[in-house]
């Protein structure tokens, strides 16, 4: 795998928004429709310009991306196309260099994503009923 990590810029808000929407019809078979369409528009508008995003590419193609905000990993989402190749592991073990990051939230009803999490040291530190956005997803808060 040849692969560089390069910090995004508004530039890549369209295949920022492609790889979090295969990636979430991928993984959040929980979430509703509606929400799904929320989300796709508020990441962009409200989220993405306001935090550093760095995206992993290999052969000019942008496999994933991820972000980290006051020690908190806030964004980590691999195009399904791409998932289970090492990207996200590569991505994530890049963000923790550049940032020290120790804690991460996830949504309770992806099983996968905690388990990645879990094999990279994280554990079970508390539980919301809701998400940030205050929607009714429970997430999984995990630190170091």
């Amino acid at each position: 795998m040849s692969y560089q990590i390069v910090k995004a810029g508004a530039k890549d808000y369209p295949r920022i928004m492609d790889i979090w929407a295969s990636a979430v019809q991928a993984t959040h078979d929980f979430l509703t429709e509606e929400d799904f369409n929320y989300f796709k528009e508020v990441i962009p508008r409200d989220y993405l310009p306001h935090l550093e995003v760095y995206l992993i590419t290999d052969t000019n193609e942008t496999k994933g991306f991820a972000s980290v905000s006051e020690g908190n990993l806030e964004m980590l989402f691999i195009h399904d196309d791409s998932r289970g190749k090492g990207y996200g592991k590569k991505l994530y073990q890049f963000m923790r260099a550049q940032t020290g990051f120790t804690k991460l939230d996830v949504n309770e009803q992806n099983p996968q994503a905690i388990g990645f999490y879990e094999k990279m040291g994280f554990k079970q530190v508390g539980r919301s009923e809701k998400d940030g956005s205050g929607k009714n997803y429970p997430i999984i808060h995990m630190a170091l």
